[in-house]
């Protein structure tokens, strides 16, 4: 079994701008683990568990998806929820092209018994996940308004093997789409 999922990269000096965030969310009395920045990106579609023949059904049915290559902007640290915070994460702006890609992604894969997603998506690269609420956190996220993290052209999705270790997850790119 291979856990899978699609994601768009976000770019080495993007991911080094958020580093230097994430140091302001572990000064206060929270409880955040950071996500690793090496391996933030855009999870387009969280495919899960599946067995070898349907991870290499889900690579071809992958390789039918066309796009138009498309700015993204990245910025804003927030809460996934402002009164019960369990997500921080970066917001992700563009014209709609992320839903879209998205939209695609779950097209080809539900013929495979891969399920819709039933909530709304939602562009974002998660930063860190909150184990402990603190009040320390909203001073935190309230330094951190209005950074900006810079912008880049998305012209791959990468479906991508996650291995989760009790150091964290080891990210292997199995394949990518280019637009």
């Amino acid at each position: 079994m291979v856990r899978l999922f699609v994601a768009v990269d976000l770019p080495g000096e993007i991911r080094e701008k958020i580093r230097e965030c994430q140091s302001e969310l572990k000064k206060g009395r929270e409880r955040v683990t950071l996500v690793n920045p090496d391996l933030i990106h855009l999870t387009l579609k969280f495919i899960g568990e599946v067995d070898e023949p349907t991870a290499e059904k889900i690579r071809e049915a992958l390789k039918k998806i066309r796009f138009t290559c498309y700015n993204l902007e990245v910025g804003r640290i927030q809460a996934n929820n402002p009164h019960r915070p369990r997500v921080i994460w970066c917001s992700v702006r563009d014209s709609g092209e992320s839903s879209e890609l998205h939209r695609l992604v779950e097209e080809v894969l539900e013929p495979l018994g891969i399920p819709r997603e039933d909530r709304p998506f939602t562009s974002h690269a998660t930063v860190a996940r909150v184990k402990s609420y603190h009040p320390d956190l909203d001073a935190a996220l309230k330094h951190l308004e209005g950074r900006e993290f810079g912008s880049f052209r998305v012209e791959r999705i990468i479906l991508k093997k996650s291995t989760l270790t009790p150091s964290g997850p080891i990210y292997e790119d199995l394949m990518e789409v280019s637009c």
